[in-house]
């Protein structure tokens, strides 16, 4: 038996080797599904997988091989490109997971994932590089509409949430608007009902006697009635002027509630997205004024607690929107209540370091523990025409703001508090 026929020489070996490691390569570049390419040091391709051709919009290897990336991109990407390649050989190390935008010749834009390393010969120079690149403009596509949908839905709770401000300034101008309609309503009919035609009579009965006055006063059985009916009428005229007077001064009081109002709504608009010391005292006032109204409408007693502290630091509109939410809800739940005093209470006091706490407490029908793990929620409501963008956008614009908004129960019949948590301007 001759061993030798077994023994497999070194150069047949190296030989194999060079064959196997080349049908490795090439079924690699082949099947692999990431972009795959071999550089010079120049940065012309010496090899590439058939998914590098295919993104490039090639058919055959000898479209690319000799080409660097100027003969594809733009002079910026393609200088971006050999930048980084130089780095690579210059440093020997790898480049990983880079993020790369890239905008293509025929309008695409691709975002990518490039994996560039150092290319050795066998005695470890470095002549060239090879790189793997992931495409992932699919999932930065996901991102961008999910982030598009999420700002899309912050925008529409917000608007939802400025209507509800809205309705709540409409709401108690148009209970203003009613008792104006009253008051002109009593001074027309007072008006109306005036004794002036009397007078006007008595006039003429006068001036048709004014020859002989004393005889028409004493004598004329007429006559004998003036004195005590210009003495009635003088009563009534008083009583009509003082009546008049009142609900003149109440017609003022209602117009410059409503001129307050729409001056207040118009302060707090013109300053929206700017974050700036705020008085909370301030804030609780302003938002309560746009409840006024509807609070009177339905009896409800409001208690103040408000303790000195710091001012905060805050979107005017947005704290604004928050508070007129929370006092209209408030009134809303102390309306289902079962107690036969309607309370509102609101509390200002030092919360963490550097913060302070707003909080709306009613003595209304209480929140079930279920819908408290889900009360700001986007479109939760246990309201019949609500629509659930209230809280949710109010929680949100605490957060913006860097504050927070939170609620405690202790269940049903019990009332709930919201507390609106907001930094102090001295906490920055």
């Amino acid at each position: 038996m001759n061993l030798s026929a077994n023994v497999v020489t070194p150069m047949a070996r190296a030989a194999a080797t060079r064959l196997l490691d080349r049908a490795l390569v090439t079924a690699f570049l082949a099947n692999v599904p990431d972009f795959v390419h071999f550089k010079d040091r120049e940065g012309r391709f010496i090899a590439v997988s058939q998914s590098k051709l295919r993104r490039n919009g090639l058919k055959h290897e000898d479209e690319i091989i000799g080409k660097t990336d100027f003969d594809f991109f733009s002079e910026k990407d393609a200088r971006k490109a050999k930048d980084d390649e130089d780095e690579v050989m210059r440093t020997g190390l790898p480049m990983v997971d880079k993020l790369e935008h890239v905008k293509w010749a025929d309008g695409r834009e691709t975002w990518s994932l490039i994996n560039k390393m150092p290319l050795h010969d066998d005695e470890g120079a470095i002549i060239g590089t090879f790189g793997i690149t992931k495409d992932v403009t699919a999932s930065k596509q996901m991102e961008a509409a999910l982030e598009k949908s999420r700002r899309e839905l912050i925008d529409a709770s917000r608007m939802a949430g400025m209507a509800e401000v809205a309705t709540g300034v409409l709401h108690n101008v148009g209970n203003v608007l009613n008792s104006l309609n009253v008051s002109t309503t009593v001074i027309t009919n007072g008006l109306r009902q005036s004794k002036t035609d009397s007078l006007s009579k008595v006039g003429a009965m006068i001036r048709e006697n004014r020859a002989n006055l004393a005889a028409y006063f004493t004598d004329d059985p007429k006559g004998k009635l003036v004195p005590d009916f210009i003495d009635s009428l003088s009563h009534h005229f008083a009583e009509t002027r003082a009546r008049l007077l009142l609900e003149g001064e109440s017609l003022q009081r209602n117009v410059d509630h409503i001129k307050e109002i729409v001056a207040m709504q118009q302060t707090y608009a013109t300053a929206i997205g700017v974050i700036e010391p705020m008085d909370p005292a301030v804030l609780m006032e302003d938002s309560l004024r746009m409840n006024t109204s509807a609070l009177q409408r339905h009896a409800i007693r409001v208690v103040r607690d408000f303790n000195a502290v710091p001012a905060v630091l805050a979107d005017r509109g947005k704290a604004l929107q928050i508070l007129v939410n929370l006092i209209s809800n408030a009134k809303y739940a102390a309306e289902k209540g079962a107690h036969r005093e309607k309370i509102i209470t609101l509390r200002i006091a030092a919360g963490d370091t550097g913060h302070v706490q707003l909080s709306v407490k009613d003595n209304g029908e209480g929140i079930p523990v279920e819908n408290l793990r889900r009360i700001f929620n986007h479109g939760f409501t246990t309201k019949a025409n609500g629509h659930g963008f209230g809280l949710h956008c109010s929680a949100n614009a605490a957060r913006e703001m860097k504050g927070s908004l939170t609620v405690h129960s202790d269940g049903p019949g019990t009332g709930a508090t919201f507390v609106l948590d907001l930094p102090t301007s001295t906490s920055v």
